[in-house]
């Protein structure tokens, strides 16, 4: 049992928003109570005392999209790469780094992701995995070592049939066998979805197959209307919109994620809300491909669930966050709009994604909520309570000032130091993989 205390804590919780000085004690993988310093030491005596040391003490953020596969991708240049349009982004980019991650590869992507993770408070991912170059395995490999780290994930294999039928065969067998591995081995840290790339990359036989070997166990997660391609296509070769042809399939419904969402219109946006089906923004990503910045405010009018997630462009919710709102007020030419609806898709939308994926009650601290806590190393220098959090979090905070992780009840880092993980070896070996990568890209000469 621990007692993590001596803190400001923001709980997300409305019967306790704010405690100046308290803490949480967890007990196994649950918030036992939450409740002041003193008080919590004096009933809880023999309890593992974990001081907060004055920090903000929260729930941990939650990633509803990102791509591990991008992980070794950092600080990378490929020679003669130099993209015009989304196209090229993905072909000349990341297409061209997935047909070459091996699964070792794949593995010391995810340590490297889940790492970062860590280290910048965030205990649950919604992966959105490829690696043409070895299939088979792939979502087994990062599964272990989400189970090595201790961070929640929702797995699944991005379906394509962009490297022709036998690639995309395999993608569908190994979605539909993760899927059933989550469901003979069941495990509140590790969930499945099944997967598809962009609609341009997809054929009604591959979607048909799909569903077929989904067999309607789980949702889909699905990269709609990230760039007009998907738009052309799905007008030009089957006369529907993109989120049209979802519905065809059957696709869409509550436990399906669409991520990106940039080129929806109306009529799409009423299916969206019709099938209750949500969507994720990610915001830096979508402003650094030039695709656009995604209808987040008409979204939200029309009562849709949208999160947030990176796209792995960073694993820093807060930095997400931040570029949310911006991009919204600039898109809207409005300074004044977007601050609930940004604020709400981190600290509520996410968890409830995570609640419909089959995780426990996240993003909150309250008695019989996962233990998945984090202290921020804030000191405040203006008033600060509930009331003004959020404002604090945009124009104060950023994920590097972590100090304290603790996800499932296990405590990850404490005082910024990983807990159990020699990060020097863990960083050699992510580097080494790292290297081939690069080699195979004709990027590295070391």
């Amino acid at each position: 049992m621990y007692i993590l205390a001596n803190g400001k804590v923001i709980t997300r919780s409305q019967s306790l928003p704010y405690l100046p000085d308290g803490g949480v004690v967890i007990d196994g993988t649950m918030i036992k109570e939450v409740g002041k310093t003193a008080d919590l030491k004096k009933k809880y005596p023999d309890a593992e005392f974990i001081d907060a040391k004055g920090g903000v003490i929260m729930p941990a953020f939650i990633n509803a999209h990102t791509h591990i596969y991008s992980a070794l991708a950092r600080g990378l240049s490929i020679k003669g790469n130099n993209p015009t349009n989304f196209y090229e982004v993905l072909d000349g980019t990341w297409w061209a780094i997935d047909r070459r991650l091996t699964l070792a590869g794949t593995k010391a992507s995810a340590d490297a992701l889940y790492i970062d993770c860590i280290k910048q408070g965030v205990t649950t991912i919604f992966d959105h995995h490829a690696s043409f170059c070895e299939i088979p395995g792939s979502l087994f490999q990062i599964a272990e070592s989400a189970k090595r780290f201790g961070i929640r994930s929702c797995l699944c294999y991005e379906v394509s049939d962009r490297d022709g039928e036998e690639k995309s065969l395999q993608a569908v067998k190994e979605n539909a066998d993760f899927i059933t591995y989550c469901e003979e081995h069941p495990d509140d840290m590790l969930k499945a979805m099944f997967g598809g790339h962009a609609l341009f990359t997809i054929s009604d036989k591959t979607f048909d197959r799909m569903v077929e070997a989904n067999n309607g166990r789980t949702g889909y997660h699905i990269h709609v209307s990230e760039g007009m391609n998907d738009v052309y296509d799905s007008l030009q070769n089957y006369g529907r919109r993109p989120v049209q042809r979802l519905q065809d399939h059957g696709i869409l419904g509550e436990k399906t994620i669409l991520g990106h969402c940039i080129h929806v219109n109306t009529a799409e946006m009423d299916i969206i809300k019709a099938t209750d089906t949500m969507c994720v923004n990610n915001p830096e990503s979508n402003m650094g491909n030039a695709v656009g910045i995604s209808p987040v405010l008409q979204l939200y009018k029309k009562g849709i669930l949208i999160g947030m997630g990176t796209d792995a462009y960073t694993n820093d919710m807060l930095e997400s966050l931040k570029v949310a709102l911006c991009s919204q007020r600039h898109n809207a030419c409005l300074p004044n709009v977007a601050w609930c609806e940004v604020t709400d898709m981190l600290f509520k939308n996410n968890a409830k994604m995570a609640e419909r994926s089959g995780f426990p009650t996240l993003g909150v601290l309250k008695p019989g909520a996962a233990a998945d806590v984090i202290v921020m190393d804030y000191k405040p220098y203006t008033p600060f309570s509930d009331a003004n959090i959020d404002g604090h979090m945009i124009f104060g905070m950023t994920g590097r000032q972590c100090q304290t992780t603790i996800g499932n009840g296990k405590l990850l880092m404490k005082d910024r130091e990983l807990i159990g993980i020699d990060e020097e070896a863990e960083n050699a070996h992510i580097l080494e993989e790292a290297k081939k990568l690069w080699r195979s890209l004709d990027s590295y000469d070391g």
